[in-house]
């Protein structure tokens, strides 16, 4: 049953991402006033905000917020593209810095984990399949590397209102700095939307992980 279960969430991830490239495509096909370098700019700018600064990076759909370097990192279509959807994600990742500044507690707690939360994603799997291996004689091996993973689970749970903060911030800005319309708004919030469900459908998988290692576990 539980093999069922990640199998559809596995499905369901496909079908995520496809929409959500989907959705940027045709969103970046609606012109807007500024680029997403601008936007960002601007929107740190409006909330009092000068000592981050902004980035164009490689890829596709790599953009993020670095609260270490105090850096927004576009990527190249998102920082040059003037349409909705450039814009849409550069606010979305402006979020993030607005949270900083603000010491938002959630993100607050998303980046006290990641030390603890990278050493567990660079030795989880080693520990879960050696404790498999070594389930009969040393059962403890493999509830280490279930505590392992419990803590990658909880750092998706914890990312996902860091993540929807940062979209609602967003939007709000874009309407209020007159960015988006009437017509465009429901665009970014769309687009937003279908990126928030990737952090959404991650999260429920790594949970439904968690959960068929413990029934291994616990079947001992």
């Amino acid at each position: 049953m539980i093999w069922i279960i990640i199998g559809a969430i596995f499905l369901l991830s496909i079908i995520v991402q496809a929409v959500l490239k989907s959705k940027i495509k045709k969103y970046s096909k609606i012109a807007t006033g500024l680029t997403g370098a601008e936007a960002a700019m601007k929107m740190l700018q409006d909330n009092g905000i000068y000592d981050v600064t902004v980035n164009c990076t490689d890829g596709f759909l790599t953009d993020h917020y670095n609260p270490q370097t105090k850096q927004v990192n576009l990527s190249t279509d998102v920082y040059n593209g003037n349409n909705i959807a450039s814009v849409a994600i550069a606010a979305h990742e402006c979020g993030h810095a607005v949270q900083h500044a603000r010491g938002y507690a959630f993100l607050k707690m998303r980046s006290a984990m990641v030390p603890i939360v990278n050493f567990a994603n660079n030795t989880v799997q080693f520990v879960l399949l050696l404790g498999i291996i070594l389930l009969e004689s040393f059962p403890s091996v493999l509830w280490a590397g279930i505590a392992l993973f419990a803590l990658t689970t909880l750092f998706s749970f914890v990312t996902l209102p860091v993540e929807i903060n940062a979209s609602a911030r967003a939007v709000r800005w874009l309407d209020g700095a007159g960015i988006t319309t009437y017509e465009t708004k429901p665009m970014a919030v769309n687009a937003l939307k279908w990126a928030a469900y990737t952090y959404v459908i991650a999260a429920i998988g790594s949970l439904a992980t968690l959960i068929y290692y413990i029934t291994i576990a616990s079947r001992r």
